[in-house]
């Protein structure tokens, strides 16, 4: 898909952080967006922003592990419109760092109901339209190097639920294909940098009813973050977030499956831990990550 001019996009976890700037790219490229986010207040106020600064947008309340709530939201958007180009399944959360036997239920099945299940929901409710409405559409599934390259190992809840998310795409990706769609699929990686997004204060979107059975510490901020990282040798850089969803537009316009800044880097990473496997090695070079 080379031109989103007078395309219909939607963007789930889009009042704020990467949704936000992928929002923002789309509408300066000329598509309509319907923007959801499980925050009704953030929602209407980033719509809001998002109008005053131009563009046709709409926000959509959902939450992307309640199945019922994606297809409504599926149901709305082809009521109001009749079509959807471009699904951006990128709604994500995260739980606190720790071992995995100091993990909990609600650990798993929160983050793994968000981040997985929210992109299967997206694809079961979005995709058997988009083939019906036979048009040329794009489906993008938001990962994270943390897992789909490679695991932060005290992060596994959100590690394993991000590979996940990678191997459901290429499936995705390659099932499209093979069936004769005019579908296309992308896994995009949110790179370049440290990203400043909502996911470091995830918690504030935790239900009651999945609240952790035992305290923890908190998941660290940012800044805690970029400083284990120093501690490690690893000096990291902020990354503009607008310019990510420039970078991942410009990728679903040539055709990438992977989206990532700093392929080349990722390139490294795996062929490293193909040949530690390749020796029967733990994969994780654990000089090189920072306990988070």
């Amino acid at each position: 898909m080379q031109d989103f001019n007078g395309k219909v996009a939607v963007v789930t976890g889009g009042a704020s952080g990467i949704g936000a700037g992928l929002v923002r790219s789309l509408l300066k490229a000329g598509a309509t967006v319907v923007v959801a986010d499980v925050e009704a207040a953030a929602l209407e106020a980033a719509v809001a922003a998002f109008a005053d600064a131009g563009g046709n947008v709409t926000g959509v309340v959902t939450d992307v592990s309640d199945p019922h709530s994606v297809e409504a939201l599926a149901e709305s958007v082809y009521a109001e419109h009749g079509v959807c180009h471009l699904l951006f399944n990128n709604a994500g959360v995260a739980a606190p760092s720790a071992n995995i036997w100091e993990t909990t239920p609600n650990d798993w099945t929160w983050v793994h109901g968000v981040n997985v299940m929210g992109v299967m929901h997206g694809i079961r409710s979005f995709v058997p339209r988009m083939i019906a409405g036979g048009e040329e559409g794009h489906i993008i599934n938001t990962s994270s190097g943390d897992g789909g390259i490679s695991p932060l190992p005290y992060q596994s809840v959100y590690a394993s639920s991000k590979a996940a998310v990678s191997i459901l795409s290429e499936c995705l990706a390659a099932q499209l294909q093979s069936e004769g769609t005019k579908l296309a699929a992308s896994v995009f990686y949110p790179s370049g940098g440290l990203l400043d997004t909502g996911i470091w204060t995830t918690d504030r979107n935790r239900p009651e009813s999945l609240a952790r059975e035992r305290p923890t510490d908190p998941i660290p901020t940012i800044h805690d973050f970029a400083d284990a990282a120093k501690a490690a040798g690893m000096e990291l850089q902020f990354q503009d977030l607008d310019e990510l969803a420039e970078f991942a537009l410009a990728g679903i316009r040539r055709g990438d499956f992977v989206i990532m800044i700093g392929l080349e880097e990722a390139e490294h990473t795996l062929l490293d831990r193909a040949k530690r496997i390749g020796k029967a090695s733990l994969p994780i070079d654990l000089a090189s990550i920072p306990k988070l």
